[in-house]
């Protein structure tokens, strides 16, 4: 996120400073906000200031709006807190922490099926929009080889997905110079549809990207009819188009609620797979993986080797320096929880959405658009709005004033008249919870429906979904 420099002559004197709840048991002294102290304070007085402000946030617990991950145990707690000052990248000095992201990638490439005989290779990241970048340097980068030895241009790469992607993709393809071609929603279809999206293929195409779980909708699109149809043009067209499986936030659902779902590395095509360890991975919010089947599917070119640390060390990252806590924490959730805690965990989170999806529907006003059984995420429309005084928007501002934040925005182009509300189910939901929800829910339709109309929210329709 961009943050703006100030103009200090434009802000009122008194704004310029932190107005302390408790203050005057601390400090008389002003304490600037925009401009460096030149004295400190005592740590006390700089954590309430902290602790202050942050109490205008909202409830990480009762934020359904984000998939990421709100909570672990103490004990996780106090291993992230303890490894907080180790540098993952040095990998000389801390060659333990390296061996354990390695257990990490073999985990995930085998929980994704690579095949024991294939050299699957991976990295950790910030989070999945690392990762992404990363995966798709890799396919930009083995395109363009194959181009050269083939003496064809290499000044017009492009990359098909549906429009319902994260943003990611999009910075990805303008900040690496690649042509965005977007599969078109329709109101019936709000994921990438393979015929469309086969139409958009060509000898310049470097990938197409599947979804595991739309950010708008939750749903999974049809990677292995995907996986089917590029298979067949590669063979009839000697193209080598492979996919890329974003798997931001069913990398972690899927394996353990559909096991028999094949969209991973059981796909020939599926060259790379990405994964956010602080979404459904339940790690707190600064790690993800990316995956590639075989150490082929990753151009040397890409992998840099340092020494100035220590020995010889391989990386690929656009980052460097970066904290070894999250990694640990990955870790730790693999060893504690295994398959069958995940399995657990996750069924459970299918069982509450069911609930919630039925008691939704139950309210009569609204139109379910999520799948039951992809990612438990429910996404929903007023029917006929039109007939209603109220709009999406006034419902998500009425549950604000429970705590609730609940989402409202827009589909993705050519569905943007659809306007929908979102609820991401997290560990950190209860059916207790999900009752309360649900009352509150009835409460501000009720309150709504019976309060003066107001005008419609205003919107550019350009809302992605919240990640």
């Amino acid at each position: 996120m961009l943050s703006d420099k100030d103009q200090l002559q434009d802000i009122p004197h008194h704004k310029r400073y932190h107005a302390l709840t408790y203050g005057s048991r601390y400090t008389a002294e002003p304490i600037p906000k925009l401009v460096l102290p030149e004295k400190g304070m005592p740590s006390k007085i700089a954590y309430r200031i902290i602790k202050d402000e942050l109490n205008l946030d909202g409830n990480p617990s009762l934020n359904l709006a984000s998939f990421v991950t709100t909570w672990m145990d103490h004990h996780a707690d106090r291993l992230l807190a303890e490894t907080l000052g180790k540098n993952y990248i040095d990998q000389d000095e801390y060659p333990q922490t390296t061996k354990i992201q390695n257990y990490c990638i073999n985990m995930l490439a085998r929980l994704f099926n690579a095949p024991e005989h294939a050299q699957s290779t991976g990295t950790s990241t910030i989070g999945s929009s690392e990762a992404i970048h990363l995966a798709g340097l890799a396919m930009k980068w083995n395109w363009r080889k194959k181009r050269k030895k083939q003496r064809k241009k290499i000044d017009s790469p492009n990359i098909v997905m549906g429009q319902n992607v994260q943003v990611v993709w999009e910075k990805f393809a303008r900040y690496f110079e690649v042509e965005p071609r977007y599969v078109p929603l329709t109101h019936d279809r709000y994921i990438l549809g393979v015929p469309e999206a086969l139409k958009l293929i060509d000898a310049n195409t470097i990938g197409v990207v599947g979804i595991l779980g739309s950010t708008y909708t939750g749903e999974y699109e049809p990677i292995e009819q995907l996986n089917e149809a590029i298979n067949q043009l590669n063979n009839q067209t000697n193209w080598d188009v492979p996919i890329h499986v974003d798997a931001a936030s069913g990398g972690f659902v899927a394996p353990f609620t559909q096991p028999q779902l094949r969209w991973d590395f059981r796909l020939n095509c599926v060259k790379s797979i990405n994964t956010s360890g602080h979404k459904y991975g339940l790690v707190y919010p600064g790690i993800g993986w990316v995956v590639w089947r075989d150490k082929q599917d990753l151009p040397e070119d890409l992998i840099f080797h340092v020494n100035y640390l220590g020995g010889d060390q391989p990386t690929f990252h656009l980052n460097f320096s970066k904290s070894a806590s999250h990694i640990l924490g990955q870790y730790y959730n693999f060893l504690f929880l295994g398959r069958d805690g995940y399995r657990a965990i996750m069924l459970n989170l299918q069982h509450i959405t069911e609930h919630l999806t039925t008691a939704i529907e139950g309210l009569g006003i609204f139109k379910i658009l999520s799948k039951l059984g992809d990612l438990p995420v429910i996404t929903f429309s007023i029917k006929n709005p039109e007939k209603h005084s109220f709009s999406v928007y006034d419902i998500s501002q009425k549950l604000r004033e429970r705590g609730w934040i609940v989402p409202a925005y827009t589909l993705a182009p050519n569905a943007s008249d659809i306007t929908v509300l979102r609820i991401v189910v997290k560990e950190s939901m209860s059916l207790d919870m999900a009752e309360n929800l649900i009352n509150d829910l009835n409460s501000a339709i009720q309150a709504l429906t019976s309060s003066k109309p107001q005008p419609p929210e205003q919107t550019d329709n350009k809302h992605q979904g919240v990640c």
